[in-house]
C-alpha cells in the first residue's frame, strides 16, 4: 500500500496554475505575458504551472506556439517552480514530437489526456500513453479529465516506466485511493476540481492541486495547501468557501473570453479566447464581469474598465 505521497518527487506538491495562454489583440501568442503570469503565480505562492492544457487552449495552438510557451515558461521560472508540459494532440505522433520538444525546452514533467475523438478504448489509450511517456526520460503525468477511474484497469498505466503521476479532474476521490492502493511504485496525484480542492486534499491522497482559478487567485490555493499541511482545516475551509464563490463567477458563461477577461481585471491582460473556445465580450458583458468580481471583495483588482 502506498504511503502519503506528499513530496515523493522532490517538491512536487502544493498549488499549480493551469496556465492561460495569453494572446495579443491580433491573436498572436504574447510571450512576454507568459513570463508575467509565471512571475505573478510564483510571487503568490504557486509551486508550479501546467502548460498548454485545457485552460491553456492547447488543442487550439500550433505545435510551434506550444513549444514557445514551454521555452518562455522555463525562462521565466528560472528553476523556482515545476513545469508540466501538457502535450496532447489528436495525433499520437504529434504528441510524441511535443514531448521531446518540451524535454529539450527544460520542463520538469510531461503530461497528456487520453486520446481525443479517435481511440476511445483502453488499448488505444495505453498505446497512446506508452509512446508519449517513453519519448523522453522525464516523469509522465496522466490527465484524467472527467473520466471515471477503474482501479484494476487504470493501474496498468502505471506499469509504464515513466508514468509516475495523475492529474484527476472529477469528484470520486475514493476511486483514486483505490487506484493508488493497487500500485507497486510511488506515484503522485493532483486534484483538478477547483471548487473541491479542500475536499480532495482532506483525503490525504493528493499532493496538491492544478487548476484554472489559480491564475487569478493563486494565494487562496497556496494558503489552502499550506493550511491542510498544518491540519488547520477550519481556516482552509474559509478560503475554500471564497474559491467556490469565485468559481461561480468563472463558469457563469461558457466563453473562454469571459474566463480570460478575469485576468484583465487583475491587471494581466491575456487577450481573448481563441475560436471556437472564445468570443469577444461586449463592453456590457465586461462591465458585468468586473462588477461581479468587485462584489466578491477578495479578488485583487489591477485594472480599470475603459
Amino acid at each position: 500500500m502506498q504511503k502519503n505521497n506528499r513530496n515523493v518527487f522532490g517538491g512536487m506538491d502544493g498549488a499549480y496554475a493551469a496556465l492561460y495562454t495569453p494572446f495579443r489583440k491580433d491573436g498572436s501568442l504574447d510571450e512576454g505575458m507568459v513570463e508575467k503570469l509565471v512571475e505573478h503565480g510564483i510571487d503568490n505562492g504557486l509551486k508550479g504551472f501546467y502548460l498548454t492544457g485545457s485552460t491553456g487552449e492547447g488543442f487550439l495552438l500550433s505545435k510551434e506556439e506550444r513549444v514557445r510557451v514551454y521555452r518562455r515558461a522555463v525562462k521565466a521560472a528560472k528553476g523556482r517552480a515545476k513545469l508540466i508540459a501538457q502535450v496532447a494532440c489528436m495525433s499520437t505522433d504529434d504528441a510524441v514530437e511535443l514531448a521531446k520538444a518540451g524535454a529539450k525546452a527544460g520542463v520538469d514533467w510531461i503530461s497528456s489526456v487520453a486520446p481525443v475523438y479517435f481511440g476511445q478504448c483502453f488499448d488505444a489509450a495505453y498505446d497512446h500513453y506508452r509512446r508519449i511517456s517513453s519519448a523522453t526520460d522525464l516523469p509522465f503525468m496522466i490527465y484524467s479529465l472527467g473520466a471515471d477511474i477503474v482501479p484494476d484497469r487504470d493501474a496498468k498505466f502505471f506499469d509504464l516506466k515513466n508514468v509516475k503521476g495523475m492529474k484527476y479532474t472529477n469528484y470520486k476521490y475514493w476511486t483514486v485511493q483505490a487506484l493508488r492502493n493497487r500500485l507497486s511504485k510511488e506515484a503522485i496525484f493532483f486534484a483538478g476540481a477547483d471548487e473541491q480542492v479542500l475536499s480532495a486534499l482532506a483525503t490525504g491522497i493528493f499532493a496538491g492541486c492544478i487548476g484554472t482559478s489559480q491564475n487569478a487567485i493563486p494565494a487562496h490555493f497556496a494558503k489552502i495547501c499550506d493550511l491542510v499541511a498544518k491540519n488547520d482545516f477550519a481556516a482552509a475551509a474559509k478560503l475554500q468557501a471564497e474559491v467556490v464563490k469565485f468559481v461561480e463567477v468563472l463558469i457563469a458563461k461558457p466563453n473562454g473570453s469571459w474566463h480570460k477577461s478575469i485576468m484583465k481585471y487583475i491587471g494581466l491582460d491575456c487577450g481573448e479566447g481563441r475560436a471556437p473556445n472564445g468570443r469577444p465580450l461586449a463592453k456590457a458583458e465586461l462591465k458585468e464581469l468586473f462588477a461581479r468580481l468587485d462584489a466578491l471583495g477578495f479578488v485583487k483588482k489591477g485594472a480599470k474598465l475603459r
